[in-house]
């Protein structure tokens, strides 16, 4: 994959942007193509989905429609897509073939689990972790096939990555879950660490909610940039990929600007002590 991007290097040898493009939300296909447009022209060249987004479809039209226009190919982009939780367990196989029938792919760049736990069973059934190593299993035998590059999870707690490592013959290439300055994942990334999984953020902005912080303002006006760019800024410069979503084209290209500035120490250091463990997203801690 050629790209100005700043790249991580995955533990299978391959690259994945820093920054990548999230498409939750966007289902109609004239957005996602409006969107997916504006990403490829803006430089992203990472793009994620999820079957529970219903877009793989849309995401796989645009790209095939717009990587030619952008002088780009296939093997130019990376793609990220997950496994739906109603299909946790015996079902997995059949939808993680879904996702590459709908996204018309021959293969899919990286593919993960998207939550720890099964729809329909509590919190606290113990066929949970059942389900999860099943799914575990038909994605590593879709690796051995070649049709996912990459797997790993999404929405793990550190028991339940330590718990996968235990038992798959594959090692997760990457841990996709919340992260921003309200919620830094101290202990979910020193796993990650020690395991040599690449740790990915989404909601990097809170869904808005750290807007609201004075300090954010205070550090953006500072650095002449905007607040979704610093905080978007502060986990890549932590060598944390990031995947922000937006349908706007003007956001989209700001965006994809956090590489031309950088925040000194003592405003990562700022950002970083507004932990206090706050999530927008579901809580995974619970599940069994």
């Amino acid at each position: 994959m050629s790209s100005s991007t700043p790249s991580v290097l995955l533990n299978t040898g391959a690259r994945m942007p820093h920054l990548g493009f999230g498409t939750s939300k966007l289902k109609a296909p004239e957005d996602v193509f409006r969107a997916v447009d504006a990403a490829l022209a803006s430089g992203y060249r990472a793009f994620d989905c999820a079957a529970i987004y219903e877009n793989e479809a849309q995401l796989g039209q645009a790209l095939r429609s717009l990587l030619p226009q952008h002088n780009l190919t296939r093997k130019e982009v990376f793609i990220t897509s997950k496994l739906n939780y109603r299909h946790q367990g015996g079902a997995s196989m059949e939808a993680a073939l879904l996702s590459l029938t709908r996204l018309d792919l021959d293969y899919i760049d990286l593919y993960l689990i998207h939550f720890p736990h099964t729809y329909g069973l509590s919190e606290s059934d113990q066929q949970n972790p059942v389900n999860r190593a099943q799914s575990w299993a038909a994605l590593e035998e879709l690796h051995a096939q070649g049709r996912f590059k990459a797997i790993g999870v999404s929405n793990y707690t550190p028991a339940h990555l330590k718990q996968l490592m235990q038992h798959c013959k594959v090692p997760p290439a990457l841990l996709q879950v919340e992260f921003h300055p309200w919620l830094c994942q101290k202990e979910l990334r020193s796993v990650c660490e020690e395991y040599d999984v690449c740790f990915q953020a989404f909601s990097s902005l809170g869904k808005g909610a750290l807007f609201t912080q004075p300090i954010l303002t205070e550090v953006a006006s500072r650095n002449r940039c905007t607040p979704a760019q610093v905080l978007l800024r502060w986990a890549v410069q932590q060598r944390v990929p990031v995947i922000p979503k937006s349908a706007n084209p003007d956001r989209i290209k700001e965006n994809a600007q956090i590489f031309d500035f950088a925040l000194s120490a003592a405003d990562m250091k700022m950002l970083t002590a507004l932990d206090c463990g706050w999530r927008c997203a579901m809580d995974p801690t619970g599940v069994a």
